[in-house]
């Protein structure tokens, strides 16, 4: 880490966007408002309250976009982001929106392992996963695509995650260490590095989209150019993409929007 980086004022994203909290608003009220006409059918994955998938599906049959939230592992869950859902489905495209137990109640390793179970009973629906995520979620998304499935669960394939598509997403977690993020998710510089997949190996297969919003801090361009550049030595097809106009809260819109360049880029993933 480098000791010159305020890395409270880089990563404390609502502190950065004062109007953070219309805009979290108007996600809910916008996944209510696509709720009315897209009824998720409900898939749980575990035993808590919190481990179920919200599955819009349409009548593509290949694969299931997955998108999971961010909230620096803390707040907020999938109900807040099923408008999303919307511009793949508009493409025939089916979209998996699952929640999580959040920090400090359990730990960020407890979030991987449980998007992990979540993955595994999509697996049941017999389609391979696109794993998009936003901030967090982004940092899921990546551990997702560097499981190695059949090591988790022999009767998974190796290939169940095809790509992963991080919006804003962190991969090294250790700069949090000394942030106010971490007062919730109680995390060392052992934990911090565990759970970062920019220090796992790379992912055997599959592909990595690392996009940022135009005007997020100089941490989050680094981040994700920094995971691009690393897999993508080690072999991964990857690409690093800037979001026009764009802050860390405002960088998911464009998955809304069935003409945006996101949601192309997530149909060509999930159509190829």
């Amino acid at each position: 880490m480098n000791a010159e980086v305020d890395y409270e004022v880089e990563y404390n994203n609502r502190a950065r966007v004062p109007e953070n909290p219309s805009l979290i608003a108007g996600w809910a009220k916008d996944a209510a408002a696509y709720r009315q006409h897209h009824t998720p059918r409900s898939i749980p994955y575990g035993p808590g309250i919190r481990n179920r998938i919200d599955f819009f599906p349409s009548h593509h049959e290949g694969p299931i976009v997955v998108f999971i939230h961010g909230g620096y592992w803390q707040a907020l869950d999938g109900s807040s982001f099923s408008h999303l859902a919307g511009g793949l489905n508009a493409h025939g495209i089916s979209v998996a929106i699952p929640s999580y137990d959040l920090c400090p109640a359990v730990s960020v390793d407890a979030i991987i392992r449980q998007m992990r179970m979540a993955s595994r009973e999509l697996a049941r629906l017999g389609r391979p996963l696109v794993i998009s995520g936003h901030s967090a979620g982004g940092h899921l998304a990546a551990c997702m695509l560097a499981t190695d499935w059949p090591a988790y669960d022999a009767s998974l394939p190796g290939d169940l995650v095809i790509a992963a598509y991080a919006i804003s997403g962190l991969f090294d977690l250790g700069p949090l260490v000394e942030t106010s993020i971490n007062k919730a998710l109680h995390l060392d510089h052992a934990t911090a590095r565990a759970a970062s997949p920019m220090f796992w190996n790379a992912p055997r297969r599959g592909s990595l989209d690392a996009v940022v919003g135009e005007s997020e801090s100089a941490e989050y361009f680094r981040q994700s150019r920094t995971i691009v550049d690393l897999w993508g030595a080690a072999g991964v097809a990857t690409r690093f993409g800037t979001i026009p106009n764009a802050n860390h809260f405002t960088a998911i819109a464009p998955l809304a929007d069935p003409s945006s360049a996101m949601v192309s880029r997530l149909k060509e993933l999930a159509t190829r």
